[in-house]
């Protein structure tokens, strides 16, 4: 018998015209998913079909997703910075900009 979600585990004992049904919730991970902007599995295609090379080792896609994410990273700490020193929530084209420009 399947369960009609599969996310839950069903267990019933049947008595006599009552039924004593509980529901438990799958376990979960301890561990939070990560929350990576690069995937390396997706930069390892693009990598692949670069064409920029016949062979791609297995580290070099881990790395180049580090190093992405990094630069982002601090390119978007910069730019809210910019941001709110010129009084807005939202970072815009313009800050990005700015940032890049007044990098050192």
């Amino acid at each position: 018998m399947f369960p009609l979600f599969p996310s839950l585990l069903v267990s019933c004992s049947f008595i006599p015209l009552l039924v004593e049904c509980t529901i438990a919730p799958l376990p979960q991970s301890h561990c939070p998913p990560p929350h990576h902007l690069f995937h390396v599995g997706h930069v390892h295609r693009l990598l692949c079909r670069g064409n920029c090379t016949e062979r791609v080792g297995a580290g070099a896609p881990v790395y180049l997703a580090a190093v992405l994410e990094y630069l982002s990273a601090e390119i978007l700490e910069l730019a809210g910075k910019v941001a709110r020193d010129n009084k807005k929530t939202c970072i815009i084209p313009h800050h990005l900009q700015l940032t890049v420009h007044n990098d050192e």
